[in-house]
């Protein structure tokens, strides 16, 4: 089996053609109702987008691909449902697992448009969701804007972290690169392990909370050490930026900006009051104002310089990351809410798709140069701490009560169309904010 997979990358290296192909279509298959279930894309993409970074794609190329793969299948799933309804469940697969489609069914009856973004992020569900989206007639107008957003945000999470590692290896990094990023990725995989043991038993807040907060004082004793990350990281970042990429990066970091955060956290906290939510509302409140004063503080007593990559340099100080700060306790307090009154696996998976919108914001200041690697962890860590110490405290007695649907659909709506509204004006008003130097200082090349 090795000598065959060996084969096969030597191929694929050889005939680039080749290798655009093969991750469309994996990308294809691993989005298409049924096949999804089968074929481990998710495992198959991630060689394919590192050999692409070894030098063969840009990033660019490579998330295109994967977008384009994954919106058809999306797309043909969708027109699978719409033409056989019902019979579906008669298909030979289905059939012997209807708990499948069951699953998928529910969780789509229960989160309407929304589940198609979040399914398509994790595990089994993502193949299924958009068949039965079909199959239960949603509207078609409605869909494709829903499949597209999902389709880019899938493409980014699966194949950014394989085309990273491929440039990784390319590139030329500082010495100790590869020590301190493997410490810190076995420091992470057991803070995230620690994570899901305490979401399985309830009532493990205090214990996940003191976790996260041991993990950030550790970052916060020790960011110095990490310097050649930082600046190796860094510097694959700048290598990876591309203009046809940057509007949609700068649209994607302008939705963490405080100027915009502020209101829509003071938006959250008002429409959860008017709906008689008061705990949760406390709860909202105790995590965004928390994280928000802890970061300015903690910014001004490290006074770290941001890296010298923009050509207009911006205000103040980057450890930690504002924007991932808040960006984190904002997303994840939604996830929290979202989780109340759900079995064990359903909150993580409202945990971790909430996270993502966060995790790509936060990543977008790497990208644009505009914080350091170590900052944008130190604000998740920051918000990760503060969140869960306060929903600890506000379910010392008793648990939060999960929020009605009519709550929801008010929250996302009102909340997320006033942070896109700002994103889209100010890409008209000031859309040379995060201009790139031509090329970067002597000193961060070394």
């Amino acid at each position: 089996m090795g000598d065959w997979i060996d084969t096969l990358s030597q191929w694929l290296a050889a005939h680039p053609q080749g290798l655009a192909l093969t991750i469309a279509l994996i990308s294809f298959g691993e989005c298409l109702a049924i096949a999804g279930l089968l074929l481990p894309g998710s495992t198959l993409l991630f060689p394919l987008a590192a050999l692409a970074g070894s030098g063969l794609f840009p990033l660019g190329d490579v998330l295109l691909l994967g977008f384009a793969g994954g919106l058809a299948g999306d797309l043909a799933s969708y027109a699978l449902g719409q033409r056989y309804h019902q019979a579906i469940r008669g298909l030979p697969v289905l059939r012997s697992h209807p708990e499948w489609l069951q699953a998928s069914e529910l969780y789509f009856r229960r989160y309407g448009a929304l589940s198609l973004i979040i399914g398509r992020i994790i595990g089994p569900l993502r193949p299924l969701l958009p068949m039965t989206a079909g199959m239960l007639d949603m509207r078609f107008r409605l869909f494709l804007p829903v499949s597209l957003l999902a389709s880019l945000l899938w493409s980014g999470v699966y194949l950014i972290p394989g085309w990273i590692t491929g440039a990784a290896f390319r590139l030329p990094l500082p010495e100790g690169f590869w020590p301190e990023a493997g410490s810190l990725a076995a420091g992470l995989a057991g803070l995230l392990a620690a994570s899901l043991y305490c979401s399985r038993h309830p009532h493990r807040e205090p214990l996940a909370a003191g976790l996260y907060g041991l993990a950030l004082l550790g970052l916060l004793a020790g960011w110095p050490l990490l310097a050649r990350l930082d600046q190796g990281l860094m510097n694959l970042a700048q290598q990876a930026r591309q203009p046809a990429l940057e509007p949609l990066v700068i649209f994607v970091t302008r939705l963490g900006d405080s100027a915009i955060l502020l209101p829509a956290s003071l938006l959250l906290v008002l429409l959860l009051l008017l709906g008689h939510q008061h705990r949760p509302a406390l709860f909202a409140s105790l995590v965004l104002s928390g994280t928000m004063l802890a970061n300015s503080l903690l910014k001004q007593l490290f006074a770290r310089p941001r890296p010298d990559v923009l050509l207009e340099p911006l205000s103040s100080y980057s450890f930690p990351s504002s924007h991932s700060a808040s960006a984190f306790a904002f997303c994840l307090t939604l996830g929290w809410l979202a989780g109340r009154g759900q079995p064990p696996r359903l909150r993580r998976f409202c945990l971790m798709a909430a996270g993502l919108p966060a995790l790509l914001i936060a990543l977008s200041r790497v990208y644009l140069g505009a914080h350091w690697p170590t900052d944008i962890l130190a604000g998740a860590l920051l918000a990760a701490t503060v969140g869960l110490g306060s929903l600890a405290l506000v379910q010392r007695q008793r648990p939060l009560p999960p929020l009605p649907a009519r709550s929801w659909m008010l929250i996302l709506s009102l909340c997320g169309s006033l942070l896109l509204g700002y994103a889209s004006w100010m890409q008209v008003t000031e859309p040379e904010r995060y201009l790139a130097r031509p090329a970067l200082p002597a000193s961060a090349a070394q």
